[in-house]
């Protein structure tokens, strides 16, 4: 028998989109792009850091979005009522 893979992020109980990961790939993920924004938004020149640090947050926020869509459970709204 064919087992389906298990997401990497589970979808949240209420609302829309995803929580917590739920694999050790998803928290390995969550780090390594913690830890991306952290030091990317530190190393912006400090001439225009405002504007340049608020782009590379939003690139940051979008990416780890995709990642999400393409590695987590379906995304649609819930009310917490499902398991």
């Amino acid at each position: 028998m064919d087992r389906e893979k298990p997401y990497w992020f589970a979808a949240k109980r209420f609302g829309w989109g995803w929580g917590l990961p739920k694999t050790w790939q998803g928290c390995v993920i969550t780090v390594i792009w913690a830890i991306v924004l952290f030091v990317g938004i530190r190393a912006l020149p400090f001439h225009g850091r405002v504007v340049a640090q608020g782009a590379f947050a939003i690139a940051m926020i979008a990416i780890y979005m995709l990642i999400c869509y393409w590695k987590g459970e379906p995304p649609r709204r819930r009310w917490g009522d499902e398991s």
